[in-house]
């Protein structure tokens, strides 16, 4: 394994393992440093409790953007864009797009984007719910993306998503969350299971992962979430609803190294993105665009999924919407533009070192990861890689690598659906943490502050 290059030291043939040389800076630049990821990853904390599901991330990000002098468009309104201009526009209720217009039109400037997601895999309740099994009453639940199962186990789980209600002959659309521990899904005793240790805990979904929320017959949902949204049960007409684990986001570590927190993939990256975006100064020649999509983790084919059309419409509207004209626009500004695919990668495992390729095995509080793939699950090529390399540079450090072992399959993002979709050059990258897809997760603070520095970077 190779460490990252230290910056301004090529020709040092052992790279220190003190962060100080890795980023050539003296003890108190490093120490300055340290205080503005920790700064950076309290913020992600607080972002990530705030967004307990999509729906609440999407929230969160408009209400953060509308404070920084962003205002909404409507899908349905006809849309005039002039330079300058900080907009945004949500799909679905879980996807969002924001830009700053450029001081250039798009076919001149072009557009610079970061893409993240704002789902993560979780478990979400069953339209009929409710059961009654040995005397508990119990949560029907499906298993959304690619859940590490054993994870939520013995966790105090709370229920948050939306509801759709009809108040006056209307439907409207609430946000909910209980707030508090209602579901837990307990682990079967030892002494019922004398061989998991040696040989393995197996679950079955359909079996093992329904959670218990009370004692006697079948729970009423559908008269929780009525209370919840101060509404007559009977209105309730469907909801989307997700459990999440209810212990908060939290630094740790020795030194506050580490952020501990679920829904790491990828609300951190949703954050860096927004704060990127709305620190990244006056506007420059490209119109900055952040898309935050929904449906990731299952594949991203829907309305609001990056293999729908929500990046291509807003893009090709606010083309249209420029007071200038020029022709052949959106071809001439997709050729002009970049994009930044951004979701978490894999950090080496001091206990399962051997499953990374060597060479490119990321450490955590080194600063973001490029994603290569020569089948395309990653959209980087050497153009792109390029690019982001010297990106990361000039943010202070060099970034590090991940390439899959050859002998095992490999994820993907939305970074080969949008490129594919788009024609436009593209770059995968993403901060490295460890236990993805679990219940809880965990990465690290000062790569919180250097994804911000980069992504600000990318949006000039």
């Amino acid at each position: 394994m190779t460490a990252p290059e230290i910056l301004d030291r090529p020709g040092d043939p052992k790279p220190s393992t003190d962060l100080g040389e890795r980023f050539a800076k003296s003890a108190d630049e490093m120490s300055v440093l340290r205080e503005r990821g920790v700064a950076a990853a309290r913020d992600l904390c607080a972002f990530i409790d705030r967004a307990p599901t999509p729906y609440h991330a999407v929230r969160e990000v408009a209400s953060r953007l509308a404070g920084a002098g962003f205002s909404e468009l409507g899908e349905r309104d006809a849309w005039a864009i002039a330079p300058g201009d900080r907009r945004f526009v949500i799909r679905g209720g879980s996807t969002i797009v924001a830009f700053v217009a450029g001081v250039e039109h798009p076919a001149l400037g072009g557009f610079r984007i970061l893409g993240a997601h704002t789902d993560s895999p979780n478990l979400r309740v069953k339209p009929s719910a409710e059961l009654s099994r040995s005397g508990y009453q119990q949560l029907g639940v499906e298993v959304y993306g690619g859940v590490l199962y054993s994870t939520w186990l013995d966790r105090d789980l709370s229920v948050a998503g939306r509801v759709h209600l009809r108040r006056d002959g209307r439907i409207e659309r609430h946000l909910v969350d209980l707030g508090r521990p209602v579901a837990r899904i307990p682990n079967l005793a030892i002494h019922l299971s004398r061989g998991v240790n040696s040989e393995g805990l197996v679950l079955n979904a359909q079996k093992h992962l329904v959670p218990v929320i009370g004692l006697g017959r079948e729970a009423d949902l559908r008269a929780l979430l009525a209370r919840a949204v101060d509404a007559p049960r009977d209105a309730i007409l469907g909801f989307d609803l997700c459990l999440y684990d209810t212990l908060k986001a939290s630094l740790g570590g020795l030194a506050d190294e580490f952020v501990f927190a679920s829904r790491l993939d990828n609300l951190a990256s949703c954050h860096a993105a927004t704060t990127a975006l709305i620190g990244a100064g006056a506007p420059g020649a490209a119109t900055r665009v952040v898309a935050l999509y929904d449906h990731e983790e299952c594949g991203s084919r829907s309305a609001v999924g990056a293999a729908g059309s929500v990046l291509r419409d807003v893009l090709a509207r606010i083309v249209d919407a420029y007071p200038a004209r020029e022709p052949q626009a959106f071809a001439r500004a997709m050729a002009g533009s970049l994009l930044l695919s951004a979701d978490m990668a894999h950090a080496v495992h001091p206990n399962y070192a051997d499953q990374h390729e060597p060479r490119h095995a990321p450490q955590i509080n080194r600063g973001l990861v490029i994603k290569s793939n020569a089948n395309q699950s990653y959209a980087t090529d050497g153009a792109t890689a390029a690019a982001l390399e010297a990106l990361c540079h000039d943010a202070g450090y060099a970034p590090q690598r991940f390439v899959v072992r050859s002998d095992l399959p490999c994820g993907s993002t939305i970074g080969p659906i949008t490129a594919a979709a788009l024609g436009i050059a593209t770059a995968d990258v993403g901060a490295p943490m460890l236990s993805m897809h679990s219940c809880r997760e965990m990465a690290g603070t000062l790569d919180v502050h250097l994804s911000i520095e980069t992504y600000r970077r990318a949006l000039a």
